[in-house]
């Protein structure tokens, strides 16, 4: 509610002043009164010659002082590029000789497999051992042996540029790529599967990070070479499957190269010792105070279900 004007009448709406719409300004003067300003000056006469020649040497100076900025920031540049250089080919030999410590230590590990194998067939009887050793095949923890195939993929041709004169590929293996031609070879019938070495199990992943392919966290490169041991209809089948007729229409129109062939007496690597992890028991809560005036001796109270015996959250008793 507004106070009545002094007098006791009421104002008239005539006399009302409405502030001006931003849009019907805009549109009624369009220019900036900058502009405005600026004609009038020239108007009224030519910019002096004082001001322009005092003028002149001001842009030169911020000229100069321009270029000398931009001097300073490519001399540091270029005084920071041999350190740049120097931990990246640090980086390098870095990485390389971290791999060759993990090809080593992986070699090791193989050769204390074999020799606890040996050891254990020793120990135990021969249908014991034999069966050990079905089981590890089946599971990837054995090298194993036998016909099978090997489908290879490979990269697109290297291309130059045309611009900036720099090596670029048309087309590259992706991640999911490999995995399409494992799990066909899978459902082929393959006992036993492998990429660039690097054998597959029940808990393998094949990922992709930045620019690089991971088969379990081991990086693997172009050409990649997936082999698989199984029955003789296992190149047959693969090929009329859907991963095989995938691949082969990629590789028509990308430029990938894309192929099958069956290898007689492949030998598949054992892939590394898992890391196993049990399920515990979780913790029973403690029993809950039996309500008094219960007559019957030894009656265990009723679970949620109405039953005699209350579950537990391991998911019930023995």
């Amino acid at each position: 509610m507004t106070a009545p004007p002094p007098g006791g009448g009421e104002r008239d709406p005539s006399a009302r002043v409405y502030a001006p719409d931003f849009l019907t300004e805009l549109f009624r003067n369009p220019l900036d009164p900058g502009y405005a300003d600026a004609a009038a000056r020239r108007a009224v006469g030519p910019v002096s010659r004082v001001r322009q020649v005092l003028g002149r040497p001001v842009s030169l100076v911020v000229l100069a002082v321009i270029g000398f900025l931009f001097a300073v920031a490519y001399r540091e540049t270029m005084a920071e590029e041999p350190s740049r250089a120097t931990a990246r080919a640090g980086l390098i030999a870095g990485i390389k000789q971290r791999e060759a410590e993990t090809d080593r230590l992986t070699v090791r590990a193989e050769q204390l497999r074999e020799e606890v194998g040996r050891q254990r067939d020793a120990a135990l009887s021969g249908s014991q051992a034999s069966r050990l050793r079905n089981l590890e095949a089946g599971t990837g923890l054995g090298r194993v042996r036998g016909d099978g195939v090997v489908v290879r993929l490979a990269d697109a041709p290297q291309d130059k540029d045309a611009v900036t004169g720099e090596e670029a590929y048309l087309s590259k293996v992706l991640y999911s790529d490999l995995q399409k031609v494992a799990n066909g070879l899978w459902a082929a019938g393959a006992e036993a599967v492998s990429i660039n070495g690097q054998r597959l199990t029940a808990t393998s992943t094949i990922r992709q990070a930045g620019e690089a392919i991971l088969v379990d966290y081991r990086p693997v490169t172009s050409p990649y070479e997936v082999r698989a041991i199984g029955p003789g209809s296992m190149r047959d089948t693969f090929d009329d499957g859907r991963a095989a007729a995938l691949m082969r229409e990629v590789a028509r129109t990308t430029g990938l190269s894309f192929g099958v062939k069956e290898v007689d007496d492949l030998t598949l690597p054992a892939a590394p010792e898992p890391r196993l992890r049990y399920a515990e028991p979780s913790v029973s809560p403690s029993p809950s105070p039996r309500p008094s005036g219960s007559g019957v001796g030894g009656s265990r109270s009723p679970g949620p279900s109405g039953s005699g015996v209350s579950s537990s959250p391991s998911g019930g008793v023995r």
